[in-house]
Formats: C-alpha cells, structure tokens, sequence
C-alpha cells in the first residue's frame, strides 16, 4: 500500500496528522538530512574566514549560493543524498558527499568540507538545533495558545463560587476560575524550565579537538567552536566525549513530562468536573456521544488528551533514561532512540490541541454549582469555628465537631438556629451569619 493517512501505522502520521504534520520539517528524514546539510554548509562558510587555504574565498559568491542552497534545499535534494548513502552506508558522510558534488567546480577548497569534524559533531549540533526550533516554531505557539485559553477561562469564571472538595467530600468553597489558575500557575512556572538548556557539541572525533589541532596548532579552536554554536543560538558542552551528553536534552524530556503531568492532572479535574455536573459541555451539531446512547456527550477531547500525554511521557521517559549513558566513547544506541524525538512532541501536540478544543465545548453548570453549595451549609462550619476561636470561645472546633457530625443534614436554617444558642454577642452572631458557601470564599488569586 502507498502510504497516506489512512495506511500509516502510526496515528501520529495517520488519524491526526493534521495535528502533527508541523512537524514534519524538524523530524523527518528529510529535515534531519536538511539540517545536517545547513550544519555543513555554515561549518565551511565559518572555516572561510578562518583559515588561509580558503581566504580567497571571502565574501565570494560561493558563500551566498550555499546559504541559498540551505534554504531551498529540496526533496529532491535529500533523495540524492539517500542515493548516495545507498553505497556509502553512512547518512552523514552522504551528506558530505552531496556537498562535494555541488563544489565540483572547487576541487581543492572542497577538501575541507567536514573538515577534522566527526560524524556527531555534525549531528551535535543539527539535532539540538531542530528541537529548538520545533520548540519555539510549533511546540511553543501551540502551548502558549492552549495557556492563554485557560487564562481566559479562569478570568472568566473568577468569581463563580463552587464547591471545594478534598478527599472527594465537601470542603471549603472555592471559585471555578482559582480552581483552573492553579494549573496555569503551575505550567507557568514549568515552561521556564526550557529556556537555556539547548546544547550543543562540536569537538572532533573524542572531543578534544585532536584533528584540529595538529593541523594548525595555533588556532584557538575551542574559541572557534563556541562562536560557531552560538551563531545557532546553542550553547556548547565544553567538555565531552566523541558525543554530547545528552544532559540537556534529558532536562528537556523532563520539562516537558512535568508539564505534561500537569496537564493530566487537569484533564482529570476537568472530567470530574463534568462527571459531577458542575461543567456542562455543548456538543457540535450533528456529533455523536454514544453508538447506542442518544442523550450522552462524553468528554473525549480530556481522555483523548489523557491518553497522548501519557504516551508522551513515557518515550520522554527512555529519553532521559537512555540518552544521557554511553558505552565509553560512543555507541550508536543513542542514534536509533533520538531519531523518535518527534514523536512525544507529536503526542504532547495532539493533546494540547485536543484540550483546547475540549475548552470550547464546556461551560459552568451554574445551577448544579449553586445546588451543590445550598446541599452543603455544613462547609461553613470551618469559618464558624475559627471566628469563634478568635472571640476565645472554649473547644469551639469540638462544638462544631458536634453539631456536624449527627448525621442531620446542615442547613442554613439548622446553622442559624445554632448561632443563637452561642454565648457570645448580638454583633459575632449577625457577623456568622452573613457568612454563606458564596461568600466564604477566601482569597482566590
């Protein structure tokens, strides 16, 4: 079968493709090989104004067709370059190869492309770089609008009171926008956690720099190497083996997992939400909730996004654990687990489009929320017995212990009664009595 969205294995490029196909141009086989050819070209480019050899080609037009040739780089192109790793058996020495076809008319300056560089130094630094920008390109737009969203939801429903629950009992009431503002907080402060963790490596075959320097013992090529990465906006590993760590990219796994932990944690509040009847959701015309139940609307667009981010989570999970360990030097082990890189990103990106999709369908229950809060005067017992304890009043919480704990239901009228028989003055009774499951809200955000 030619492969479609329908024939595809993985949903990632079949059922929501149309989630994930962003993606495509940071990790696919082509934008791998794209981002190993820029990588290349640059390194040439920057080794031009670096070493005599090739100062006659300062500000030729050499260095504009390459850096032309980086950004219409064609499929085309990468198929050539598969072509040639077909005898050469090696992807970035195919590369490499591509690049010497294109430089045919320079036969001793194209000498020194991938010049005393190893085939990670090449992969050190495209790598890192494609997560980068798959970071800040689609991952990052794509969570600050799904953030934005709940903002907006927790701006809006700031003073609808509800009721709390711990345990899963009755509890201090709380408002709907404070209970959706703790997640936004949260995956505020989480988001953080990616800026200055992108690095790269570029130290020849065991990172020591050992080609480079016996052949030209005076340069400064750690210097060299550290201007080089950071023109990509990476920051260098200083000290490496043949391959970069993989410490960052580990803390980048990790990031997202919290983040994404994050967001489970709120699928799930907001399931129970609707579950309790406290969010109502409002179908699209002609959607079906059940196969054989007419009046269900379930919440697919929360376990559809449960059920990505924990996929996510698990893969970003063997990254951390894996990459970060090498036999030595290097082994390839690390080369088949990266080339999946995409994937969590796919999955953590159907969840958040799912959520914020799952956003626009839901809205308060106002009257199950304010049902829920009248069956439940007894959660102001709390602030009853507190203001008692200001006012001094012996075993206050064990007098309210009492009167809670019979079995009776609490109700406004039972409360008020209560009050009365209190021996404190006419001004704390009328003070406790203004006190209601609306109003004893405390201080949301």
């Amino acid at each position: 079968m030619n492969l479609n969205s329908l024939t595809a294995v993985s949903p990632i490029d079949g059922r929501y493709r149309k989630n994930t196909e962003k993606l495509d141009e940071y990790f696919s086989e082509f934008a791998l090989i794209k981002y190993r050819f820029k990588v290349e070209a640059e390194y040439f480019i920057a080794l031009i104004e670096l070493l005599p050899q090739l100062a006659h080609l300062k500000d030729h037009k050499l260095i504009h067709e390459l850096r032309r040739k980086v950004e219409s780089f064609s499929l085309a192109d990468a198929e050539r370059v598969k072509e040639i790793e077909k005898v050469k058996n090696h992807d970035v020495k195919s590369v490499e190869e591509f690049m010497r076809e294109l430089l045919h008319e320079y036969p001793k300056e194209r000498e020194f492309l991938h010049f005393a560089l190893t085939s990670f130094d090449t992969d050190g630094v495209a790598r890192p770089l494609m997560l980068l920008d798959a970071y800040n390109n689609v991952m990052l737009p794509t969570f600050n609008q799904f953030h934005r969203c709940l903002y907006d939801l927790s701006m809006q429903w700031k003073d609808i009171s509800m009721l709390g629950r711990t345990h899963g009992q009755p509890a201090s009431p709380t408002t709907l926008g404070k209970e959706l503002y703790v997640f936004y907080d949260r995956l505020n402060r989480q988001e953080k956690h990616f800026h200055g963790i992108h690095t790269a490596k570029l130290g020849g075959a065991t990172g020591n720099f050992n080609a480079h320097k016996v052949a030209y013992p005076t340069i400064e090529w750690m210097g060299f190497a550290d201007r080089f990465v950071v023109n990509f906006d990476l920051i260098r590993s200083q000290v490496t083996t043949q391959i970069e760590p993989y410490d960052n990219t580990a803390a980048f796994c990790h990031a997202w997992m919290r983040i994404n932990t994050i967001l489970i944690d709120l699928c799930r509040d907001i399931w129970m939400y609707i579950m309790l009847e406290q969010l109502k959701q409002t179908p699209k015309a002609g959607e079906v909730g059940s196969s054989t139940m007419p009046h269900k609307v379930n919440p697919i667009d929360f376990e559809n996004a449960e059920g990505n981010l924990g996929l996510a989570n698990a893969i970003f999970a063997h990254f951390a654990d894996k990459l970060p360990i090498s036999r030595l030097q290097r082994d390839l082990s690390d080369s088949t687990v990266i080339r999946n890189m995409g994937v969590p990103l796919a999955h953590t990106l159907i969840a958040l489009n799912a959520i914020i999709k799952g956003f626009g369908k839901i809205s308060p229950n106002i009257e199950k929320i304010n049902a829920d809060l009248d069956n439940n005067w007894a959660v102001i017992s709390e602030a009853i017995q507190t203001i008692l304890r200001r006012e001094g009043y012996p075993s206050s919480y064990d007098v309210l212990k009492e009167l809670t704990r019979t079995g009776e239901k609490i109700t406004k009228e039972r409360l008020h009664v209560f009050i009365e028989t209190l021996e404190i003055s006419d001004e704390i009774k009328l003070e406790l009595k203004k006190i209601t499951p609306w109003n004893y809200t405390g201080i949301p955000f």
